[in-house]
């Protein structure tokens, strides 16, 4: 009978055992179901996130348009009343750069809020956005110093959360998470309140961090965006200037009896900001002018653009170098940029009398080169007052310009070119200079002009270094036949 009565508590023991465990084992099934469940939601959350950001990025958005989808899509996402990001800035300090909702500041506040919602959240983002922390100070300062998140479950016992008087900006609980990408921390996303009057819990920290983690990726993905944006803008324009330069620039010199003429024209970027131009006056007279627009890109284009088409207006209208440049000045001087100028040397050619007529605008001087008797090659430098365009006014302009008359007969060449031929520099920072280009010009005197060009850039590209910034470089040489 004992063995009887021993063998079924045993067995209902076992029973009961089996029972247990098996509750147990359910209530672990349950729970891995729950976590599952819990780690697909989260899923299906953080890709929604993903998706949101991409289609911003996509969009070209702003920076600060992005803080504001990013606190937007958080709130939405983690069921919070309201949510801010502060953003990192290059002195490390923080700064509130986007909330949702009624987002209580980090630091006492001076002032109260007004009574309508929509007049409290623009006074608290008003607040906020002017709100500087210091790094380390506060809750934010310490995630934005250490990069770890802070979980804050209870707030109300939390002695570093700021207690507001305000029923509207009381906290009960918070989630800091920084915004790391590539160890590099960008910012802090903060979540405040739980909308169902609850607290956070460690899966809702779980969630904050994932977010702050696609959010900082999504802030260097579309910053890198933007750069490739506003780059494609830029090569547009340039692209678009370079066309309007192109047009400018005379591909081909008239023909002109007695004599010849050619021009190269290497541009230190896309687009360059010097110039050359040609002018048929009559049979016998042939003008000629090169000039150096201060600075590069799409100013300087537009601004040669504009001295070259009131330059071939002028040209025409009379035979003066010295007037057309006055003419030009006047034009120029209330329409130019204070930090822009433009120097010039501009030449009329009579190959009836064999003579040359110049004027310079502060541009550098002009080589003439004339073979003598036994082959004796003599080089003079094309000097002459005159200040650049625009850099002074009228009056004084006028009074130094002048007209410089010289012979021009057969055989002689004239080289005109810009200071990107003479300060071109090699590897001990030295410039070829003057003196080079002349013993160029004597030794090459009897080639034709594009020989003597494409020979002198050559040289120019032998002697640069490879590490020199160059400059434009344009040569325009003619040769009386």
């Amino acid at each position: 009978m004992n063995v009887f009565l021993f063998l079924l508590a045993g067995a209902t023991v076992g029973i009961l055992g089996l029972l247990y465990f098996g509750k147990i084992s359910k209530r672990k099934i349950s729970d891995l179901r729950d976590e599952k469940i819990r780690l697909q939601k989260e899923k299906e959350i953080i890709v929604e996130f993903m998706h949101n950001l991409a289609v911003a990025i996509g969009e070209g958005v702003a920076r600060k348009d992005l803080y504001h989808r990013i606190v937007h899509t958080a709130v939405m996402t983690t069921g919070a009343m309201s949510a801010c990001v502060y953003e990192k800035l290059e002195n490390g300090k923080l700064r509130g750069i986007a909330t949702e909702g009624l987002f209580p500041p980090q630091r006492r506040m001076k002032e109260s809020l007004g009574e309508e919602a929509s007049t409290r959240a623009s006074f608290l983002e008003k607040i906020l956005s002017s709100e500087i922390l210091e790094e380390g100070e506060g809750i934010v300062g310490e995630v934005a110093k250490t990069g770890k998140p802070v979980f804050v479950g209870n707030a109300q016992s939390d002695p570093r959360i700021v207690k507001h008087p305000d029923p509207a900006l009381a906290v009960r609980s918070m989630v800091y998470s920084p915004l790391i990408h590539d160890d590099s921390i960008l910012g802090v996303l903060v979540v405040a309140n739980p909308s169902s009057g609850l607290t956070f819990s460690e899966m809702d920290l779980s969630l904050v961090n994932s977010l702050a983690e696609q959010a900082a990726l999504a802030i260097k993905n579309s910053d890198a965006m933007n750069l490739r944006l506003e780059k494609s803008r830029m090569d547009s324009d340039l692209g678009l200037a370079k066309e309007v330069q192109e047009l400018f620039l005379a591909q081909k010199s008239p023909d002109s009896k007695g004599l010849e003429v050619d021009a190269q024209y290497l541009p230190s970027s896309q687009v360059g900001g010097d110039f050359y131009d040609f002018y048929k006056l009559s049979p016998t007279k042939f003008g000629v002018c090169i000039a150096d627009v201060s600075g590069k890109g799409v100013p300087a284009s537009l601004l040669m653009a504009l001295c070259q088409t009131n330059l071939r207006h002028y040209v025409n209208k009379t035979r003066s170098p010295a007037t057309v440049l006055k003419k030009l000045n006047l034009d120029l001087e209330k329409r130019i940029r204070e930090d822009m100028f433009i120097t010039l040397f501009l030449a009329i050619i009579d190959t009836q009398t064999n003579t040359a007529t110049y004027a310079r605008a502060g541009h550098e001087p002009a080589l003439l080169a004339k073979q003598g008797e036994g082959d004796e090659i003599s080089i003079e430098k094309l000097h002459g007052n005159g200040m650049a365009l625009g850099m002074v006014p009228a009056d004084f302009f006028d009074e130094t310009i002048e007209d410089k008359v010289i012979p021009f007969e057969k055989g002689n060449v004239m080289v005109l070119f810009t200071d990107g031929v003479t300060e071109a520099e090699n590897e001990e920072r030295e410039e070829f200079g003057q003196e080079r280009l002349c013993k160029r010009l004597t030794s090459r005197i009897l080639l034709k002009p594009n020989e003597f060009n494409r020979k002198l850039l050559s040289d120019l590209d032998e002697y640069s270094s490879a590490s020199y910034e160059r400059d434009d470089v344009t040569i325009v040489t003619l040769k009386r036949v």
